[in-house]
This record gives C-alpha cells, sequence and structure tokens, in this order.
C-alpha cells in the first residue's frame, strides 16, 4: 500500500512537472508570436488613420476609433502601384513557369538518367552555392547588358530561371522513388518524358508545389536585381515601386498612405503562405528525407 502511494505521488508530480513546463511554452511562444506579429499589425493600423489624427498623435495609440481606407486610394494615384503590380505579376508567373521546367528536367536528369561523369558534374553543380551572390550579380549585369536587355522583362527574368537549391531539393526528392518502378516503366516503353509527367511529378507533388510557391515569394520580395537593371519607371516591380514612394516627397511626408502600399504589396504573399502553408512544410520535409 505503501509503494503504491509513493508511485501515485510520483506519477502526480510528473504530470505537475509536465503540464507546468507546457503552460511555460505556450506562454513563451504566446509573447514570441506577439513580438513577431506585432510590426504587421502596426504597419496595417497606420494604414488606416488618418493623415491628420496620426500627426496629430503625440503618443502613440494602438487601436484607433475612425479607420478609413483613403490611404489605400492615395497610395494608388500618386504612384502607378497598379502598373508595378502587373509588372510583377508578368515577372512572377514567367520567371516561375521557366524556373520550374528547368529545374524539374534538371533534377530528373541527375536522379534517373545515367551519363558520364552524372556524379562529378551534379559536385560542380552544387559548388555554385558557395560563390556569393555579389558576383552572380556583377556578371549577370554585364551579359544583359551586353544582350542589350535592360529595361526590359526578359532582363529581368533571364538571371532567374534556375536554381541550384530547388535543382537539389527536387532531386533529392525524385531518388525516393523506387528504381523498379522506373524499369518497369522502360519495360512497358515508356518515354521518359512520359514516366516524368504521368509518375514523377504526382508522387512529388508536394515538393514541387513548395519549389513553385517559395519561387513565387521569392520574385514577388525581388528588389536587388530590379532595381540595378531598370531605370525605366515602365519596368519596376513592387519592390521598387515601394522604395520610389519612400524616396518622393510623398512617401516621407504621408505616413498612412506609405503603410497603405507597403500592406498592399505585403497581403498577397501572406494570403498564399497561409493557403499553402502545409503544403510547403510537408514538401521541404520529403525532399529532406532518405528511405
Amino acid at each position: 500500500m505503501e509503494k503504491r502511494t509513493d508511485f501515485e505521488s510520483i506519477e502526480r508530480s510528473a504530470r505537475i512537472r509536465r503540464r507546468t513546463l507546457k503552460t511555460v511554452t505556450y506562454v513563451l511562444l504566446t509573447v514570441w508570436g506577439l513580438i513577431v506579429l506585432f510590426p504587421f499589425y502596426w504597419m496595417l493600423l497606420s494604414s488606416v488613420k488618418s493623415y491628420s489624427a496620426y500627426n496629430g498623435e503625440y503618443i502613440p495609440k494602438f487601436f484607433t476609433l475612425a479607420p478609413t481606407l483613403e490611404n489605400y486610394r492615395e497610395a494608388f494615384t500618386a504612384v502607378p502601384l497598379a502598373r508595378y503590380f502587373l509588372n510583377t505579376l508578368i515577372f512572377t508567373v514567367c520567371t516561375t513557369a521557366v524556373m520550374l521546367a528547368v529545374t524539374v528536367l534538371a533534377a530528373f536528369a541527375f536522379s534517373r538518367l545515367s551519363f558520364r561523369g552524372k556524379n562529378a558534374a551534379f559536385a560542380i553543380f552544387l559548388s555554385l552555392m558557395m560563390i556569393p551572390a555579389e558576383l552572380v550579380i556583377i556578371t549577370n549585369f554585364v551579359t544583359i547588358t551586353d544582350w542589350h536587355l535592360r529595361n526590359t522583362f526578359w532582363g529581368l527574368i533571364l538571371p532567374s530561371v534556375t536554381s541550384v537549391f530547388y535543382i537539389y531539393l527536387l532531386k533529392e526528392n525524385f531518388e525516393q522513388i523506387p528504381d523498379e518502378l522506373y524499369k518497369a516503366a522502360k519495360v512497358d516503353g515508356t518515354s521518359d518524358m512520359k514516366y516524368l509527367l504521368k509518375v514523377m511529378i504526382p508522387i512529388c507533388r508536394p515538393t514541387v508545389i513548395t519549389i513553385t510557391i517559395l519561387k513565387v515569394i521569392e520574385c514577388w520580395n525581388s528588389y536587388v536585381w530590379p532595381r540595378l537593371i531598370t531605370d525605366d519607371a515602365n519596368y519596376f516591380l513592387v519592390s521598387n515601386g515601394i522604395q520610389t514612394i519612400r524616396e518622393s516627397g510623398f512617401g516621407r511626408e504621408n505616413i498612412p498612405a506609405m503603410m497603405a502600399a507597403v500592406v498592399a504589396v505585403s497581403v498577397p504573399l501572406i494570403v498564399l503562405f497561409l493557403i499553402f502553408h502545409k503544403k510547403i512544410m510537408d514538401g521541404v520535409s520529403r525532399g529532406g528525407t532518405k528511405g
């Protein structure tokens, strides 16, 4: 009886420790989440405050009783923000489509095809990740300039149509598919392209979706290269447009309208991530698992 009482006491203490640890963990995660989300909340709050209300606050207020959408109208009328959105959409769709074609074919070649020097070629290919991005930008700038593609969509798109990391991620995922399946398909007379489209891509769909979403986010947030290769406002992307707004008198004086423009640019990516975040996590975990 005494032993049973001691056992119950130990078990009760263990439950209390687990509950305490769980409570502390959730509290810390909640605090950290609030810290991370606060800048976006402040940006959203500032975007719905009127210009006079924002400038009249000697002590910043964390709420507003008179929200307004006037700042969004001013953001889209003071600068051609709608054109920047269209340019970014064209750039993102075209770059992502070409990148997917290049990545899928390269990953298939490295994972399934047999040719002399494949391992050495892939090792050299991976070593490209060690080259600083600044050196690549300089080389790309010289090449695009020599081809007279500055201030064109082709000049924006071409340097971004491949990614060593995405090819590596998809290759690792392709290699998880049993070789016996590929050999059986070849015995049945299935071509490599048909096998890729009908078997490998459907099986590895989470990783393909992950790569697509990550590339869309990368293109949407692209700043350095578009800023370097374009000085014509007709080809500015939203990131360049936000910088133009900030540098202009409009952006420096009307902070609420500036925040409205930033919110308008940020919302599409946030919605995209919230919709596909499970597939992104699944795709990354599948790409990093062998066997």
